[in-house]
């Protein structure tokens, strides 16, 4: 109860700085623009640039598309079309009381894809997105051809004792009111190998669409209704390749999550990256590009076995590994296992 009162403390202390306006919202001051577009009656906000094999990236809790602005330049640049969104209940997207199962993102997603006129993609997904585009795959498995799972849940995660009595019939809903830019910072830099790295920016984006008015009902119905350990038992009718990638200073979903995610996985390889944390692709995003792109590119058999020492990627794409089956372009056949 202590613990409870103190933090009832900090969050009445700490939620009364004033967002961002929308303008300087992520992407501005980027060469990206968003749009929104109605999906079944509710606004989601997104980014859609390129051409070729179509990548969408999934964010996870409490993010929005700006978790992914260190990655998408790169893989544009790369040759690829890229697709970010900000997903239901999050960043600048509609946040309604309900409709955020696991079966509810998935089917948002595949209904997104319709409207863009994605018939397939990769889908590269961080957190609670990796378990979203692995549902996708399950429950749709002609529009995923490739995964690439980054520090993603599914099988079980470490939260904040915040998220467990947000859940509450009756302290949930009074505690998710104070929303401030102190307890913003201090779970972002938590998701860090090194919290130096985490910039008053980085805090001023992730909580500008925490302070929305209706963000708070939003997270509520998230952490009622998704769950962080739908894929235990299912991941072995994944068919497609699947890179699975983890920071090894992760404190939200530990490392032995991801060896156990890819150990499921029929074609997969795990990589890890060191002095990186929980937000693996916003902390070393040279070498998850490197990666993400090498993967793309040439599929699994050309990843490197670790990423220690590894350059930024040429903003080119590759040539084509002599002997291997191209399968579509940008996105070579699948030929190994790792782990």
């Amino acid at each position: 109860m202590r613990r409870l009162l103190a933090l009832l403390s900090a969050l009445v202390v700490a939620c009364c700085a004033a967002p961002i306006p929308q303008a300087e919202r992520f992407p501005a001051g980027t060469p990206f623009t968003a749009r929104f577009r109605e999906i079944e009656g509710r606004r989601i906000r997104y980014i859609d640039a390129g051409q070729g094999t179509a990548v969408i990236f999934l964010h996870g809790l409490g993010a929005s598309m700006y978790a992914w602005r260190k990655n998408l330049a790169p893989v544009l640049a790369a040759g690829f079309r890229v697709v970010a969104f900000d997903n239901l209940g999050f960043g600048s997207s509609d946040k309604p009381a309900h409709g955020y199962t696991n079966a509810d993102y998935a089917h948002l997603l595949v209904t997104l894809m319709d409207s863009l006129r994605v018939s397939d993609a990769a889908l590269v997904g961080h957190s609670m997105g990796g378990a979203v585009a692995a549902e996708a795959a399950l429950r749709s498995p002609k529009r995923v051809s490739a995964l690439v799972l980054i520090d993603a849940a599914g099988l079980g995660t470490r939260e904040p004792m915040l998220f467990r009595v947000a859940r509450w019939p009756v302290l949930g809903p009074g505690l998710l009111s104070f929303r401030g830019r102190g307890l913003v910072e201090r779970l972002l830099k938590s998701t860090y190998a090194d919290p130096n790295k985490v910039s008053d920016g980085d805090v001023d984006q992730y909580y500008a669409p925490v302070a929305d008015r209706d963000y708070g009902r939003a997270l509520r119905g998230v952490l009622r209704e998704f769950r962080f350990d739908a894929l235990g038992g299912r991941l072995g009718a994944i068919a497609v390749p699947t890179l699975v990638l983890w920071g090894e200073e992760d404190r939200w979903i530990p490392i032995a999550a991801g060896r156990a995610m890819a150990a499921q996985l029929p074609r997969s390889a795990f990589l890890s990256v060191r002095h990186a944390g929980h937000s693996v692709q916003e902390e070393a995003p040279d070498e998850v590009n490197h990666l993400l792109i090498k993967f793309l590119q040439e599929g699994l058999p050309r990843v490197p076995e670790n990423l220690a020492g590894l350059e930024s990627p040429a903003p080119g794409p590759s040539p084509p590994v002599p002997g291997s089956i191209q399968e579509r372009p940008g996105l070579l056949a699948w030929r190994s296992k790792r782990h």
